[in-house]
């Protein structure tokens, strides 16, 4: 079993900058694609930023220019920079793994969230 482990969120001022963590503990073998996610209440789960083990990215359109994936593999952490934070941007952030195994055969993994507020 992994457990995600969000951290790092909070309340901040519109053009306020915040730093998200994910840990990521238990039986991991090696760690494959790794992500941030978040979601609005009533609406659904949006992909933020991806990030593969060689640290090739990719973030929505939306957050392009302003927030930066990075991850430590030799520590087993994810982290999402986020700078020039809008309004739009307060939602419920919740960490992704795909967790390979020594059968070739990924798990996925999620974090319950950690939630970023962003006033005007």
């Amino acid at each position: 079993q992994v457990q995600l482990v969000e951290s790092g969120g909070g309340l901040v001022q519109t053009g306020g900058s915040l730093r998200l963590s994910c840990a990521a503990s238990g039986s991991i073998f090696s760690i494959d694609i790794m992500g941030w996610y978040r979601q609005a209440p009533g609406k659904q789960r949006d992909l933020v930023a991806i990030i593969s083990r060689e640290d090739t990215t990719n973030s929505a359109d939306s957050v392009k220019g302003r927030f930066t994936i990075s991850r430590d593999n030799t520590k087993n952490m994810e982290y999402l920079q986020m700078n020039s934070l809008k309004t739009e941007d307060k939602d419920v952030y919740s960490c992704y793994a795909s967790v390979a195994t020594p059968f070739k055969e990924n798990i996925e993994y999620w974090g319950k969230g950690t939630q970023v507020t962003v006033s005007s």
